[in-house]
């Protein structure tokens, strides 16, 4: 089942995905102006934007123009460390037992996001240390979290998609028969494809005019968080509905499982629960201390 330990290579990957993706993100405005440059002076803003950015100026690229050569190798590594991730990520212990080919890529892209998370606090950190003991705060510290977070909300939500830990009210679907458990997942699962469809159709216009004029936040940092995530937005929705579909498909054979409030406890938390408040009372579905408060309220009477 790739029920594996952690090696340093599972990590390493998505960590040189995140340098290639933010090294395109930032250069972007370059193959914008190369190949579907705006009109007038949409364009000449663009290309100032994009001469103040650039971190290697002056480098040259294979088609020359205003990409260079690192552009194009942070935009070829995306998929080639996306691919190889992809092969290379392990189901941990605690992880959904279900690894089709849409399900390495969700769990990929969950990886990634707990590199971001790490990057945000690293950024936050860096900025309270330069605020409150340098008093030299930054420009750009606030932004790149805010920027940071929002692709964490996003890669998060198709994480938990696929690992079935999204909001769920169980009061009604635990009491039904499996066959009608059936249907009501091949409701839901239609309301979150027209959800998506819907949401793409009406908003891939806006998107893509966001995208193209490379519309920034509008501070002293001016980071393009409106132009790269709002296609975010429509590109992780798409993959939500996929991955619904997949999670459909998995389950549709699938014995029927009774939730109970000890399935947000582990059985790590458990046994501490249990040496906190001793073994007399506690079973493995009593994790809230009723049994033993209810014994004593006995013993008082």
């Amino acid at each position: 089942m790739h029920e594996k330990s952690v090696n340093t290579v599972e990590w390493l990957i998505p960590f040189l995905f995140i340098l290639c993706a933010g090294w395109l993100v930032w250069h972007f405005p370059a193959f914008i102006l190369d190949f579907i440059p705006p009109d007038g002076s949409q364009a000449d803003n663009l290309r100032g934007l994009h001469r103040r950015n650039d971190v290697t100026p002056g480098l040259g690229g294979p088609f020359g123009g205003e990409s260079d050569w690192i552009d194009w190798l942070a935009l070829i590594g995306i998929p080639v460390f996306g691919f190889f991730g992809i092969r290379s990520v392990n189901r941990a212990a605690m992880e959904y037992e279900s690894w089709r080919a849409m399900d390495k890529l969700s769990v990929f892209i969950g990886r990634v996001t707990m590199m971001l998370i790490v990057l945000l606090v690293v950024v936050m950190i860096y900025e309270v240390i330069l605020r409150y003991v340098f008093e030299a705060p930054t420009l750009w510290a606030n932004e790149l979290s805010l920027w940071l977070a929002g692709f964490v909300f996003l890669c998060a939500g198709l994480y938990a998609m696929q690992q079935r830990s999204h909001i769920r009210i169980f009061l009604l679907y635990d009491i039904c028969p499996r066959w009608l458990q059936r249907l009501f997942d091949c409701i839901s699962t239609l309301l979150i494809l027209a959800f998506a469809f819907f949401l793409i159709y009406g908003g891939y216009g806006e998107a893509l005019s966001k995208l193209h004029r490379w519309e920034t936040f509008g501070t002293a940092f001016d980071p393009p968080i409106p132009a790269t995530l709002k296609p975010m937005i429509l590109f992780v929705v798409a993959l939500v509905a996929i991955q619904a579909v997949i999670n459909l498909v998995s389950d549709w054979n699938a014995e029927p499982v009774i939730h109970t409030a000890a399935d947000d406890i582990d059985e790590e938390e458990l046994r501490i629960l249990r040496e906190m408040v001793g073994d007399e009372g506690v079973g493995d579905m009593d994790v809230t201390r009723g049994a033993i408060q209810g014994d004593q309220k006995k013993a008082d009477h």
